[in-house]
């Protein structure tokens, strides 16, 4: 894992505290997503039957998932028939291998990239840059994070914890922006875009995930409302797909219903600014788009979480909606989650993909289980019910002290009699009751609270007495 993920050495209880203390932030992150949501709801209003296409879009993510060997085995032909070359990467490791390879077969030292999570999840940048190339990242959330030296805070909009003042001072100390640069978006972006067309025209790679590949044809398709995907696509002699196995559909008219779903999820648009289709390589005649193309097909524990009771967490189609609704998520933005995926989505998916870290494990309680996530989610993902499963799961491995504590708590409350005999003694012990969270059991959960001091006299005492 690259130094800036924040799982190993960190704790979630202290990334939250630090960006519960952070009161910028925190106006920053609930100013967007409380604009995402709104755009939401009016983007679903729209259509005839928003929740009988969610209905359909789960049902079609489950068919796929299904039968999903089969799928991936004929969108790896269709590409090979257009041209394309084909890996398929077991670990993040086999795909990183691969693309850096691939870039320094090409003798490339200038590598523009797409928007991609799935390149995040693997550490890809980081590998490169070893190799001796520049990576730039061309999505303008991207570059900010970027040279920044920060991970993406939001799946859709990276950057959206930083607000126009701290992303100009950013382009002054990083990139040599003038001071008197504006701090008007519509200036900020001027500047960008005059960098970033820059790295278009020289990167001898592009490198993109996909928001969809089309079994098919072979097609990768990609969303993005500041037409950087196309032009990753279209000038570098050779393409990169780093995609995640599960973002297959079957068929285009499987495609359209995500597309449908996926804009208006994620910003409340009818469609992106631009949808992008890459179906094999340049062909004769034709001006613009690869030469050469190469597409990874990364596993990277996805097999695992298909053949358990995790594998609905495959049809996610990455587009936010649960982070935009998420109560936690909106007080501490995605940095404390501590990995490539924040909110609901990431509190499920980062105990599952980066199960080498055991911080990953608390990531199941960064909820509240209230189900606004999958209320708000696509494809109907039960997000509550597979925190609910993953915290069993952690409750399960946890140390023999704590589980024979809770144990001990569980039968002497399931017992009438028991239970009155244990609030007896807690109001005897009411002046030692604040150690409890001192000792080894209650350490870890005592740490940041203050422990509850028993009452003098119980309230069933009271009424018994018909005080």
């Amino acid at each position: 894992m690259s130094g800036h993920h924040q799982l190993a050495g960190t704790t979630l209880r202290g990334r939250t505290a630090e960006a519960v203390a952070d009161e910028r932030l925190r106006t920053n992150v609930a100013r967007a997503v409380d604009r995402f949501a709104t755009h939401r709801r009016e983007g679903l209003e729209e259509l005839e039957d928003p929740d009988g296409l969610r209905r359909a879009a789960r049902a079609l993510k489950q068919q796929v998932l299904a039968d999903l060997p089969g799928l991936l085995e004929r969108f790896a032909d269709e590409v090979l028939a257009r041209g394309g070359h084909v890996c398929w990467a077991p670990t993040a490791q086999d795909a990183r291998s691969y693309v850096v390879d691939v870039v320094r077969r090409h003798g490339a030292t200038r590598v523009a990239k797409s928007k991609s999570m799935a390149t995040e999840e693997i550490d890809l940048n980081a590998a490169l840059e070893s190799a001796g190339a520049e990576v730039v990242e061309t999505d303008l959330g991207e570059w900010i994070v970027q040279l920044a030296d920060e991970t993406p805070s939001h799946i859709i909009a990276p950057a959206l914890h930083r607000d126009r003042h701290q992303i100009h001072d950013l382009f002054v100390d990083a990139v040599g922006a003038a001071p008197a640069l504006g701090t008007e978006p519509t200036e900020l972006v001027g500047f960008a875009r005059g960098r970033l067309r820059e790295v278009f025209l020289a990167a001898e790679v592009g490198i993109t995930g996909a928001n969809i590949a089309v079994a098919e044809t072979g097609s990768i398709v990609l969303v993005t409302n500041e037409g950087n995907g196309r032009l990753v696509t279209a000038l570098p002699p050779v393409h990169v797909v780093v995609l995640g196995m599960e973002r297959l559909a079957a068929d285009w008219a499987q495609a359209e219903l995500l597309l449908t779903l996926l804009a208006r999820s994620a910003t409340g648009q009818r469609l992106s600014s631009y949808t992008n289709v890459v179906t094999g390589t340049r062909g004769d005649g034709e001006v613009d788009g690869p030469t050469e193309l190469h597409v990874v097909i990364l596993d990277n524990g996805r097999s695992d979480l298909l053949a358990g009771e995790y594998h609905e967490m495959l049809a996610c189609i990455r587009c936010g909606a649960c982070l935009n609704v998420c109560p936690v998520y909106r007080q501490v933005g995605g940095h404390a989650y501590g990995w490539v995926y924040p909110g609901p989505m990431g509190s499920v998916l980062t105990p599952l993909l980066a199960h080498d870290q055991p911080e990953a494990a608390e990531l199941a309680g960064a909820s509240t289980l209230c189900g606004a996530c999958m209320d708000a989610c696509p494809v109907q993902i039960p997000l509550q019910d597979l925190l609910l499963s993953l915290r069993r799961r952690k409750a399960e491995a946890a140390g023999t002290a704590e589980r024979t504590a809770w144990n001990a708590w569980a039968a002497a409350w399931s017992d009438a009699r028991r239970y009155g005999a244990t609030t007896r003694l807690a109001t005897w012990g009411r002046m030692v009751a604040p150690l409890a969270g001192h000792l080894p059991v209650g350490r870890s959960w005592g740490a940041g609270r203050t422990v509850p001091r028993p009452a003098e006299r119980r309230f069933r005492d009271l009424w018994r007495e018909g005080l």
